[in-house]
């Protein structure tokens, strides 16, 4: 197998001396004999935003899907603050949970809810909040968004760009530290795609929240990502894990040609 690309990463916060907050250990993904991704190892570390890559078929939303507690892994494990997600009992997984909020590629908002019911669903299900402190809650969270005044829209209302945002509102909706997103620029024209990757940057630099975004948008990744983990689908393994701009420098061939959209390297590469 060849080594992963380590490099530092660009974010001063995330080379503190904190414990990180997720530890994946030699994870093997697999649908039954089929083996996916193997011998993945890595961190992520609090205040950083880490982007999942890699070329199609390659096991990105797998990844995500075993990180989230909802596909079990071959081998290996997940670790929330040293505690294994898949060998936890119901009561430590449904606490476990909770230090991570998700938006899934399509949203995945409730049809049936409007948009600030959505927001409210997990307040309601995790916690004892009154009904007036849910809505005060996710009235914030919405605002925090853009979304402030969308609180009684249905979904079907929403542009693509507006249920994004949304499901961000309702993925803060625990105040978790960690964010999960699945592809967040999928199907959004280039502004809207923009004025996302500045939520994800506000939410990193003003809340330090931390972000995992599954992604194949190269200007989202070098816009937003303190470090890029690559999955190669051809060696199913990890092949780097560094600084976006480094790899695309000095990384492995194939994560090069990648970063490059396919394109020689230019006589002298921008070192910043």
């Amino acid at each position: 197998m060849q080594e992963p690309v380590t490099t530092p990463t660009a974010n001063p916060s995330a080379t503190d001396a904190r414990e990180p907050l997720v530890h994946v250990e030699n994870l093997t993904m697999a649908f039954g004999a089929n083996v996916v991704q193997r011998d993945l190892t890595f961190d992520i570390q609090p205040g950083e935003v880490l982007a999942i890559a890699g070329g199609s078929g390659c096991g990105k939303s797998t990844l995500l899907r075993h990180l989230i507690g909802l596909q079990r892994p071959a081998k290996g494990q997940v670790l929330y603050g040293g505690r294994d997600l898949y060998a936890a009992d119901e009561e430590e997984k449904t606490a476990l949970l909770q230090n991570f909020g998700v938006m899934f590629q399509a949203g995945a908002l409730w049809s049936s809810m409007t948009v600030g019911e959505n927001v409210m669903l997990p307040m309601q299900v995790l916690t004892d909040m009154g009904e007036a402190q849910r809505e005060q809650a996710a009235r914030f969270k919405l605002a925090l968004v853009g979304l402030g005044n969308n609180f009684e829209t249905e979904p079907a209302a929403l542009s693509g760009g507006m249920r994004k945002r949304a499901a961000i509102a309702r993925a803060l909706a625990l105040d978790p530290p960690l964010l999960f997103l699945d592809e967040p620029s999928a199907g959004l024209d280039p502004l809207t795609s923009a004025h996302l990757d500045e939520l994800i940057m506000h939410l990193r630099d003003d809340l330090g929240t931390t972000v995992v975004m599954v992604s194949h948008e190269l200007d989202s990744i070098f816009a937003l990502a303190d470090r890029l983990l690559f999955l190669d689908a051809k060696t199913k393994t990890m092949t780097a894990l560094g600084p976006p701009k480094e790899l695309r420098r000095s990384g492995p061939p194939e994560v090069q040609n990648f970063l490059r959209r396919g394109a020689p390297a230019p006589q002298q590469e921008e070192t910043a």
